[in-house]
């Protein structure tokens, strides 16, 4: 293990890049883990800004974590359809339901989730198995595009719509929409689609809030390349293919990888998986009946 300076060799890596490419999360979560003390190389507790190598002897939890080069990681993408009510997040101490419940399990690895959607937000979500392209698709530099479709009530005027393509002082900075499109809609209930290029907490909600008007719907359409379409629909997930996964690979500027072939085992899990999962519907609480 050696710490970050000058002097580091080019052979190694920073530590939450490699647990975050064994596929144990995303960058940001494996350095929580480090900060917590639950990452170990060679027997000693990981600090953050601690780099290894090949050689090194790495574990998570007290168990161990096999470094594999970027190039012999499986990258696959699924696109799952967030209803509102899922938390993104692996546990809820609530007992909420969440998006991971849902997903096909993996054996040996993890889904990361590629950005997250609030409670009452639906549509899009990407999970990877490949924590760099996770990464890279995060990362504010890359600028994805994120497009959303809201129902906003209020009267929207003209001056609204130029002063968030202009941008508005958050109270985390300024933020701004790079397109703003009306799709229709009655009265004071307009449906809009906005794009922006970041995924700060509630940041398309809190654009129209500082023109004193409030977002009533809220669903995920696109990220970068990839569309919401019919082949998922609320609660239920698909596996990208290989033009589309090389699609989002290029987009975090990665060399494309071929999308591995589910093994027959792999093929029968997953099937059991979407067949047991219940439909949205059938899992709201009924009605209670007048007495």
């Amino acid at each position: 293990m050696s710490q970050s300076d000058s002097t580091t060799p080019p052979t190694s890596e920073k530590l939450q890049k490699v647990l975050a490419r064994a596929g144990l999360g995303s960058r940001r979560e494996m350095e929580t883990a480090i900060s917590d003390g639950r990452v170990k190389v060679n027997s000693q507790v990981a600090k953050l800004g601690d780099r290894v190598e090949a050689r090194d002897k790495v574990s998570f939890d007290d168990r161990p974590v096999s470094l594999r080069p970027e190039e012999e990681v499986p990258r696959r993408v699924i696109m799952y359809n967030k209803p509102e009510g899922e938390l993104c997040t692996r546990k809820d101490p609530e007992g909420r339901r969440t998006v991971f419940e849902r997903l096909p399990r993996l054996k040996g690895e993890r889904w990361i989730a590629i950005g997250r959607l609030d409670i009452n937000t639906s549509g899009l979500l990407l999970f990877t198995t490949d924590g760099e392209l996770a990464n890279r698709l995060m990362h504010p530099s890359t600028q994805v595009e994120r497009e959303y479709a809201v129902r906003v009530m209020g009267e929207v005027k003209r001056e609204h719509i130029l002063a968030m393509v202009d941008g508005v002082m958050l109270e985390d900075g300024p933020a701004r929409f790079t397109d703003v499109q009306e799709f229709g809609g009655e009265g004071i209930n307009t449906w809009f689609h906005v794009v922006i290029l970041e995924g700060r907490n509630r940041e398309v909600r809190r654009l129209w809030e500082s023109q004193a008007l409030t977002v009533s719907r809220l669903k995920r359409v696109r990220y970068g390349n990839i569309f919401l379409d019919k082949r998922a629909k609320a609660g239920e997930w698909v596996e990208l293919n290989q033009d589309e996964v090389d699609d989002l690979a290029t987009l975090a500027n990665l060399e494309t990888r071929k999308v591995p072939a589910l093994t027959p085992d792999e093929k029968n899990r997953w099937n059991r998986d979407k067949h047991k999962r219940k439909p949205v519907q059938a899992m709201r609480k009924p009605k209670s009946k007048a007495r």
